[in-house]
């Protein structure tokens, strides 16, 4: 029988009151007030709570507080990354961050997303579907990334947008929805 979390990383329905989920997620939440609380010049204590809180940054990732996320150890980055003020992940599924990654302030990624039905939102489970942005990608400030897309490399996304179908490599993409306007040249 798989645990909450299996079935929470695997997208399928799991019951987000779990104890361990719970536990993990106040964790995350933990650190991410500690990392928001630093001030700038304390440089050597937002890397070290950083790498606490997503394991897989590097010396190059950097996160302009506040930041915000569920659980931090589902966010996946490549290489160098910079997040711009105030952005959320909510990482119940990975989200791939691509190495030379620039998100503005406020974007918003949820991989979370709730049953369609009544009687399953009633029951109080939830899914997830990953996301993934591709290397060199840059994601304007305000966007809204929704569950399961994928930015591609190079990708361009305007300030503002809602992005709810996946972007190709190279392009331009802007609006709500969001929709390619031209290669990115």
């Amino acid at each position: 029988m798989k645990t909450e979390k299996e079935k929470m990383l695997a997208g399928e329905l799991y019951d987000p009151l779990d104890r361990q989920l719970s536990d993990e997620r106040r964790r995350a939440r933990l650190l991410f007030k500690a990392l928001n609380d630093t001030r700038d010049d304390q440089v050597e204590e937002r890397s070290r709570l950083l790498m606490e809180l997503i394991p897989s940054a590097g010396p190059d990732a950097w996160i302009e507080p506040p930041f915000y996320c569920d659980y931090g150890s589902n966010i996946l980055f490549a290489g160098k990354v910079f997040l711009n003020f105030n952005c959320v992940i909510l990482d119940v599924a990975p989200v791939r961050i691509g190495t030379g990654v620039l998100i503005g302030p406020a974007v918003q990624i949820y991989t979370a997303t709730h049953p369609l039905t009544v009687a399953e939102r009633r029951a109080g489970t939830e899914f997830g579907k990953g996301i993934e942005i591709g290397d060199d990608a840059w994601i304007g400030g305000g966007s809204i990334l929704a569950p399961g897309v994928r930015v591609g490399k190079g990708a361009v996304i305007g300030a503002g947008s809602v992005v709810t179908r996946d972007i190709p490599d190279g392009m331009i993409a802007a609006g709500n929805p969001c929709r390619v306007l031209r290669p990115a040249g």
